[in-house]
């Protein structure tokens, strides 16, 4: 049985990243009480994350003041990395449900972590998200892939450089 963590409704739920752009690690934070959880994420996983939190909100009542206090908090060492990521939501107390589950190998079990956020959090981490995410490397015009300031082997160029005009 993989251990599982059920924090239930978080105090924050916030966002952020480690390093330097082209290197940044990605961090999903909650806390509740004074158990923080923080969790490694990848950008693809925090990008997907805000676009389904707004797309469901968009359907729910308007939010009301959005936390503003959106920083990780320290130490923001991971305790682990984030595999899959589920999202709900529970009409009858009014919460998103997240359940976050570790990446670990197809044989084993890994940690779970499962806690509640309002929809103002959601919405805030939706907004910080969308942000982080799009202050990254800007994406190729030929294959999406980030460009990066050393170069892009772009694989829709076969190794070849892009035509010029």
């Amino acid at each position: 049985m993989s251990p599982s963590l059920d924090l239930g409704d978080v105090d924050r739920f916030a966002v952020g990243t480690r390093g330097a752009v082209g290197r940044r690690v990605f961090l999903l934070q909650c806390r509740s009480d004074t158990t923080v959880l923080t969790l490694k994420v990848e950008k693809q996983q925090v990008a997907v994350l805000a676009e389904y939190l707004g797309r469901l909100l968009k359907d729910l009542p308007r939010p009301g003041h959005l936390p503003e206090d959106l920083d990780l908090e320290e130490p923001a060492e991971p305790h682990w990395v984030v595999g899959t990521l589920g999202v709900s939501y529970e009409e009858l107390i009014d919460r998103v449900v997240l359940v976050a589950e570790e990446l670990v190998a197809e044989d084993e079990e890994g940690d779970t972590a499962r806690f509640t956020v309002t929809r103002e959090q959601a919405a805030a981490f939706a907004v910080r998200a969308t942000t982080l995410v799009e202050a990254g490397r800007p994406p190729c015009p030929l294959c999406g892939l980030p460009l990066d300031p050393s170069g892009h082997q772009c694989p829709r160029t076969n190794g070849h450089r892009p035509p010029t005009t």
